[in-house]
């Protein structure tokens, strides 16, 4: 019995979109294997731990330890061993968003290149928006970092609250957006803990058509706060249902916890989401390698979980 309903409920269930990014020319998968992978950002390559690489690498030893760094993950989580010629950090783009990319000590380049077919994504819909409601839709951008989401969404033509928890991420996304040539354009930065402020905006009667949320596996705002996404996700879903205006846009989740079931993920929303029209699809993230390699099938590296409500 349990098994037939299983089905049925999946038979309901969009959970067979998988996504990769397109359009990149500063980012590349070049190869991986043993557990590793080896990445271009920009001008400069790097090796990072990829658990998911369960095969053998297909480029020379040279061309891997040619690279500009490496992360050497450890049980404290690990440290990078870069180049002297590397510098602290440079210029990438995508599409004609400008930002700064950076070896962080939580092994990441300052950005994540496979949310873009997020950016992407949000920009049609802000769009066909403004198109059919003569008005800039009102964006949350939830754990929102570095700001390229932002400024992405802002360039599409909507009106964008940033929220952060660390001062340091703000102040980058405050670099991306000078560089982006973005200073006018109409976006709140506000460090903040993401709960704290979504409760308030909800006290304030406050309403958002589209909702972006990046929440980390564990966090802490600015006064402390814990933030712990098995623990915290669900109220928070249900808060930003709340929050969703009368023109409903969407909400789109990416989940970087690969213990959680896109399942669980897709049955949350889906419930917190059950008094208003739309459809969701969920699914998995994933990179491909270079496809030039010997003229081999590229092999894929999934990296994150997501799940995109969209109004009807």
């Amino acid at each position: 019995m349990f098994v037939t309903l299983l089905i049925m409920l999946m038979s309901k269930m969009n959970i067979s979109e998988h996504l990769h990014p397109t359009g990149w020319n500063d980012y590349q998968l070049i190869d991986s294997g043993n557990g590793e992978k080896l990445e271009r950002f920009g001008p400069y390559r790097f090796v990072r731990p990829e658990a998911q690489a369960l095969w053998s690498p297909r480029l020379q030893k040279a061309e891997w330890q040619s690279a500009d760094g490496h992360f050497i993950a450890s049980e404290k989580g690990g440290k990078w061993k870069l180049k002297d010629s590397l510098p602290k950090n440079w210029h990438m783009h995508f599409e004609d968003i400008h930002f700064f990319a950076m070896p962080t000590s939580f092994r990441h380049l300052g950005f994540f290149p496979e949310q873009s077919v997020h950016w992407q994504w949000c920009a049609d819909k802000i769009k066909k928006f403004k198109e059919i409601h003569a008005r800039a839709p009102r964006i949350l951008n939830l754990f929102a970092y570095s700001g390229i989401g932002s400024l992405h969404a802002a360039r599409a033509g909507a009106e964008v609250t940033h929220i952060d928890a660390s001062k340091k991420a703000i102040q980058l996304a405050f670099n991306n957006r000078e560089l982006s040539n973005l200073i006018d354009a109409p976006i709140r930065f506000i460090t903040e803990d993401a709960i704290q402020f979504v409760q308030r905006e909800i006290r304030r009667g406050k309403s958002y058509d589209g909702i972006i949320l990046d929440p980390p596996k564990y966090g802490r705002g600015p006064k402390g706060e814990v933030w712990q996404l098995h623990k915290n996700l669900p109220d928070l879903l249900s808060d930003c249902t709340s929050l969703i205006s009368n023109s409903p846009l969407f909400l789109v989740t990416t989940i970087y916890a690969v213990r959680m079931s896109i399942i669980s993920v897709h049955s949350a929303i889906a419930n917190s989401f059950s008094t208003k029209l739309g459809q969701i699809t969920s699914g998995e993230i994933f990179i491909m390698e270079n496809d030039t390699i010997s003229n081999v099938k590229p092999r894929a590296i999934g990296q994150a979980l997501y799940t995109r409500w969209y109004g009807l």
